[in-house]
């Protein structure tokens, strides 16, 4: 589906009545007439989800209301305006469900603290009457039947799908040249601060659309930084959970060793609402049993403004010293920690990026394994990556325009999990960057010899100039051991460099989510560092 095929879903949630046409050989319904016209009946504009849940409970406002609200700001701001090009496809059912959950309320029915609550979700995860196609033209006939487990979840909590969100094409991991936020199926997305910036990916076009107010919160995929790297850049607190604390069942898989999908939001707060509902035992999730009994029932307990007081922190400066702002908003960053009764203290990790080389070589096994398996479930004409990679290539000219798919034919020349290669790489990422690394760090090890209750880092450096001829121009980044440990890890703004946003990250033990809701909440409340995007078309020097 091009962008422009998604106006038309847009255009059928806006009008309140028409014809509706079915369009012979199109797998949705289009509109014959144009979107209505009529102002919303709510200004989404920073709206936080937890507002929006009490003005519904209040009797303030309806989910359709909202909704409505929404895929109207989507047309003018995605669509139109700055064209940020961040929603890949509108939900055709969106309006109806809110109507529907409106209903329920009136009659005495609330699931939850979700419930109305509009989300947007990547492009890589099963949602049931949409298409599920990673951002590749390959997958845009790929019709889910069931939603995913997770998407389960969030429905039977009450959540309004309002559409899914463009990404960089098959979560980066076709090329490396590519260039964050493109997809053959969605085109670009921008950064909405500074349009020409890149959104960073892969969780590109939810980044970009819950910055400039396009859903209440929405959903992202990681594999090593793709939550945190689009939350950062884009103003954002993301959280990456433990691997298995949130079902995998139902995404399009780059590795099962550190897949998982988490909550990017404007406040801390809506991202301790998402994760409540989002997260869940599966029993499929291979990952899943480790999970069992490590669940909080809620996530927003955590919020306390004195989380970080008594605390102590390590903070990585081996992430640091590769850009003066980035430098300066981390120091202000540990003084306000400090500021509120939080001790840090200097750290060294001995294994520091010793797994990223192993860590490659995991992905490739992986991800051929992986998306093997769902291509064969999901019943895909391109049933296997190798039948992939030679319809890119009849395709080219639509699916390569910029850059190619050397990750792919890397992968497919891997063998099977069994292979002697593969487990030895497993073994050294997750020792290097966990037991080694993390785990040896926060539990005292020779270069700090005090127990820690989290690492920081900088997320990464400002966006760069999105570039189709060279690729990502990417500088620093503070989260790929956590990435590759396995282990959870949270993004919240601290500050920015000519207006470009920049994160700090808290890294932590297994399950210890809460904790770092806790860390991030107060560490937002006391530096309040999150500025709108104002959708500037470029930097002046």
């Amino acid at each position: 589906m091009t962008i422009s095929d998604r106006r038309f879903r847009i255009a059928d949630q806006l009008t309140i009545a028409g014809c509706v046409i079915v369009l012979a050989g199109c797998s949705q319904t289009r509109v014959a007439e144009a979107p209505t016209t009529e102002k919303p009946a709510i200004d989404v504009i920073e709206l936080s989800a937890t507002d929006a849940r009490d003005r519904m409970a209040s009797g303030q406002l309806t989910s359709e209301a909202l909704t409505k609200a929404y895929l109207d700001r989507i047309a003018k701001i995605d669509d139109a305006g700055p064209k940020l090009g961040s929603v890949i496809e509108i939900n055709p059912k969106a309006a109806a469900d809110a109507a529907a959950l409106d209903a329920e309320r009136k009659a005495g029915t609330v699931r939850g603290p979700m419930h109305g609550i509009p989300i947007l979700i990547k492009d890589n995860v099963d949602v049931a009457g949409m298409v599920n196609s990673a951002g590749s033209l390959a997958l845009a006939d790929n019709h889910p039947a069931v939603d995913a487990f997770m998407v389960k979840r969030l429905r039977d909590a009450g959540a309004v799908i309002l559409g899914k969100a463009n990404l960089s094409e098959w979560a980066n991991f076709r090329s490396t040249r590519s260039t964050s936020g493109w997809s053959s199926r969605g085109g670009q997305t921008k950064n909405p601060y500074v349009l020409d910036r890149n959104p960073c990916g892969s969780s590109s076009g939810t980044g970009a659309a819950i910055a400039a107010s396009l859903a209440a919160i929405g959903i992202g995929t990681e594999t090593d930084g793709s939550i945190i790297c689009p939350s950062s850049v884009n103003g954002l607190a993301g959280l990456k959970p433990t691997v298995g604390l949130v079902s995998r069942s139902g995404i399009i898989p780059i590795s099962v060793s550190q897949d998982t999908a988490g909550p990017m939001a404007r406040t801390v707060a809506d991202v301790a609402l998402l994760l409540t509902a989002m997260a869940g035992a599966d029993p499929v999730d291979p990952a899943g049993a480790a999970a069992n009994g490590k669940v909080a029932a809620d996530y927003s307990t955590f919020l306390k403004a004195e989380a970080l007081k008594g605390k102590r922190f390590g903070v990585v400066r081996q992430a640091m010293g590769y850009h003066p702002d980035v430098d300066a908003s981390m120091t202000k960053a540990i003084d306000a920690i400090k500021a509120a009764g939080g001790e840090v203290i200097d750290v060294k990790i001995a294994t520091y990026n010793a797994w990223n080389d192993p860590e490659f070589v995991v992905l490739l096994y992986e991800f051929k394994d992986g998306l093997n398996g769902y291509l064969k479930k999901a019943g895909s004409p391109h049933a296997s990556l190798e039948a992939l990679i030679a319809w890119n290539r009849a395709n080219e000219k639509q699916v390569m325009p910029i850059f190619g798919q050397e990750i792919f034919e890397q992968a497919q020349a891997k063998g099977p999990l069994t292979d002697a290669a593969y487990i030895k790489a497993r073994d050294i990422a997750r020792r290097l960057a966990g037991k080694d690394g993390l785990m040896a760090t926060l539990e005292g090890n020779k270069a700090n010899a005090v127990k820690l209750d989290a690492l920081i880092a900088p997320s990464l450096s400002p966006a760069w100039p999105t570039d189709h001829v060279l690729g990502d121009h990417f500088v620093g980044a503070g989260y790929g051991m956590a990435a590759v440990a396995g282990t959870p890890s949270i993004t919240v703004p601290i500050g920015d460099s000519h207006g470009l946003p920049l994160g700090i990250t808290f890294m932590g033990r297994a399950y210890s989510e809460g904790e770092l809701i806790g860390f991030g909440f107060a560490l937002e409340q006391a530096t309040k560092a999150r500025r709108p995007p104002r959708f500037t078309p470029t930097l002046v020097n």
